[in-house]
């Protein structure tokens, strides 16, 4: 869909230093912010990024700071912040429990409190409420006999819905609201005084990834008064390591393709760091692969992060670890634990499920906006022997923390111009080194090329697989790759690994520009025969999976160059469906309304809400794992809702099903997926479903739960089966889904 989509460099958008990154996993949104001078008066000013994922076409836009208001106020408009972390956040009741305790306990008299990153301005609702509730006569350590709040935000809209709470709750006019970063901020400009507490929630899965560090030497410089209070007062990060071969087969492709047996090299002898992921944690929920993990060793302690002092930009340290158990080191899985109050008595952890501690006080609470993180360890992993040794190195920079076993081999983690290196996302890695895949896609080219002889082929999305493949098989095929995502680097890498596959780089080539459609020029004066793609794009691995019917689109701006037999490869898409009961996922989509004393129902819609919406509004489809989405079970048969016929050019499609329940629960939703069929027998189908864990699903949530059975014959308000139906558009690639139970 031709959208904005709220992005940031972080899901909670209060990084302190504008800083704009490539990552392995795109972040849907991209927005900066100006002020305008106006007839004497300041005007904000944001800009975001409109992208079209149809065509990968994106442009920044402006919208002024009204324009901001009336978006967030209007019902009508799709919502901005839904594909962000802040609903997830908000429906945390250990979390909005643990802070509030902390800063009852902290919050005892009038002084100064600045939130960093505020958000809707929970913390500082909570703030301003404690400071209320004191002692007003004790004297307060700031030198204002009043107390005061100030709160911190970056991000506009985020603004304008705090604003808005806080006059929901009347507390508008004890939070003083600054749109800027907090290392905008002056004493004696913006604010009279420093700050005697900071109360602040700018963490991450990793705990560093959205500027903890910089925020806080910032803040102990310029903004705090000397020994100051925090909320939270210490956070402290574990790991522990562990064998799993699902967490191998997510990094470790040289090793994993030397079994598929399709004499393709992705990463050939020699090359091994060629194609690989970034050397960084990624987060995942650990328990969801609770029961494919072998733990190798006792939970240690890596690093103890003060928010009361100002803490270093780096720091190193050595681990002596004895193993627990024989077995292969492939990653480090970690966590943290954040202590709240300075007396150690209010925790809250990130650890997973099957740490027993104290501590742990989430245990067995599923959210999606805090995970624990997995670090791999480069090739096979580590081999280790019961009580042996362990050296692990551990670094933390000002934004992240990496590790290194002794033998650990260095990886690169950047990517230049002149390097042929190539840096995908896990779920990438395990998709290429999946043999059951890699036969699928081998044995539908290979029929493909049949009878074809000196034929053009055209890649068209950015599969370096299909690539080398269809130049592995053809010897007299010319391959045109279009690399949309990939451009350059994938034509260096192609260049680094022909040798090693067998082939002339004189029959391969990749466009140098991006171009809307080609030309005959383009393709030598000669027809396409065969035009292929995975589909896959580079930079869209979380975007919802009907997006990636940019190949259909591809395919229609192709077509004056097709010739009249030309074979599409896959020939068309399925999205297929199924009933679901995910209760995690849906509590933590739930509506808003009181978070520990303070009304936030007016942030619903923004949100990308769902239950209890006012007809006929309904929450977003949003892009999830679903394997990672807490407790799960299917109700229903896999059902198919409509086609996409890629032999004929992009038009607008329509498809309704109904299918009875299998299992009786309760219904939160649908999970909606494409699979793909690679050959016009319907013979090689490649699908993206729930079972397949390397892709994401699409997950339409109910506006509430229904109670769903199996029999027609039981007396009770259980519905036995549902119609549901979808339209496609391809001028914005939205897909309106709607359903009614029966």
């Amino acid at each position: 869909m031709a959208s904005l989509i709220p992005t940031t460099l972080s899901l909670h958008s209060r990084l302190t230093r504008l800083t704009l990154t490539l990552t392995q996993t795109p972040r849907p949104l991209l927005r900066f912010k100006a002020t305008r001078a106006m007839s004497s008066e300041s005007t904000q000013r944001a800009f975001q990024l409109r992208l079209d994922p149809l065509t990968g076409n994106s442009e920044w836009i402006v919208i002024e700071e009204q324009e901001q208001e009336e978006q967030i106020s209007d019902n009508s408009q799709k919502p901005l912040l839904a594909t962000t972390s802040y609903l997830d956040m908000l429906n945390d009741s250990p979390r909005n429990k643990a802070f509030r305790q902390a800063i009852d306990k902290t919050v005892t008299q009038p002084c100064h409190v600045i939130d960093i990153g505020a958000g809707t301005g929970l913390l500082s609702m909570m703030a301003a409420r404690a400071m209320c509730s004191g002692d007003s006569s004790t004297t307060c350590r700031s030198s204002s006999s009043e107390g005061m709040i100030t709160a911190c935000e970056s991000y506009l809209p985020m603004v304008k819905l705090m604003r808005r709470v806080a006059r929901l709750n009347g507390m508008e006019r004890k939070i003083k609201v600054f749109n800027k970063r907090s290392d905008e901020l002056q004493v004696g400009v913006d604010i009279p005084s420093r700050a005697d507490i900071l109360v602040s929630e700018i963490l991450d899965s990793e705990l560093l990834g959205e500027g903890l560090i910089p925020s806080l030497q910032h803040a102990h410089d310029m903004l705090l008064v000397e020994n100051p209070q925090t909320v939270p007062y210490r956070a402290t990060t574990y790991g522990q390591l562990v064998e799993s071969k699902f967490l191998w087969k997510l990094h470790d492709l040289h090793n994993n393709e030397a079994d598929t047996g399709d004499g393709i090299h992705l990463v050939p002898s020699g090359l091994d760091s060629i194609l690989h992921v970034k050397s960084q944690q990624y987060a995942m929920h650990c328990d969801a692969i609770k029961e494919e993990i072998k733990l190798l060793s006792e939970p240690f302690k890596i690093f103890e992060f003060d928010f009361w002092k100002r803490p270093d930009s780096h720091r190193e340290i050595e681990l002596h670890i004895k193993a627990t158990n024989d077995g292969r080191v492939n990653a480090v899985v970690s966590w943290w634990i954040l202590q709240l109050d300075c007396e150690g008595t209010i925790f809250y952890s990130t650890a997973p499920g099957w740490i027993c501690s104290a501590m742990n006080t989430s245990a067995g609470h599923w959210c999606d906006h805090w995970k624990q993180c997995v670090w791999f360890v480069s090739g096979k992993g580590m081999s280790v022997s019961k009580d042996e040794e362990v050296y692990l190195h551990a670094v933390h920079t000002e934004t992240s923390i990496l590790y290194n076993l002794k033998t650990d081999v260095p990886r690169k983690s950047g990517f230049d111009t002149g390097d042929p290196q190539l840096i995908l996302s896990p779920e990438r890695i395990a998709i290429y080194g999946d043999r059951e895949w890699r036969q699928s896609m081998f044995q539908a080219l290979r029929n493909a090329l049949q009878e074809r002889v000196n034929s053009l082929c055209i890649v068209a999305d950015d599969s370096v697989f299909l690539t080398l493949l269809v130049a592995h098989l053809s010897k007299t095929s010319h391959v045109i790759s279009l690399f949309p995502g990939l451009r350059d680097k994938g034509a260096q890498y192609l260049q680094a690994v022909a040798d090693a596959n067998g082939f002339s780089m004189d029959h391969v080539e990749v466009l140098e520009k991006r171009k809307t459609c080609l030309t005959m020029h383009d393709t030598h004066q000669k027809k396409v025969d065969l035009l292929i793609g995975e589909p896959f794009y580079y930079g869209n691995e979380g975007m919802l999976p009907w997006q990636n019917l940019r190949f259909w689109k591809e395919r229609t701006l192709l077509d004056s160059v097709l010739s009249k037999d030309v074979l599409v490869m896959p020939c068309k898409g399925l999205l297929k469906a199924c009933a679901m009961s995910l209760p995690d996922l849906w509590k933590s989509r739930r509506c808003l309304s009181n978070i520990e004393g303070f009304d936030h129902s007016v942030v619903n819609t923004t949100l990308g809400a769902c239950g209890e919406l006012p007809a006929p509004e309904e929450g977003p489809c949003l892009p999830f794992y679903i394997w990672q989405c807490g407790e799960i079970k299917e109700l229903s048969e896999i059902f198919t809702i409509m086609e996409f016929d890629f032999s004929k050019p992009i038009k607008p499609c329509y498809g309704k099903a109904q299918v009875e329940f299998t299992e009786p629960g309760i219904c939160h939703g649908f999970a909606l997926w494409i699979d793909w069929v690679m050959d016009s027998d319907n013979s090689i189908v490649l699908s993206t479903g729930p079972d397949k864990r390397y892709w994401k699903q699409g997950v339409k949530l109910l506006a509430n739960p229904v109670a769903v059975g199996i029999h027609e014959s039981r007396k009770t308000v259980e519905h036995i089966s549902t119609v549901i139906e979808a339209s496609f558009d391809p001028s914005n690639g939205e897909l309106i889904i709607r359903n009614n139970f029966i």
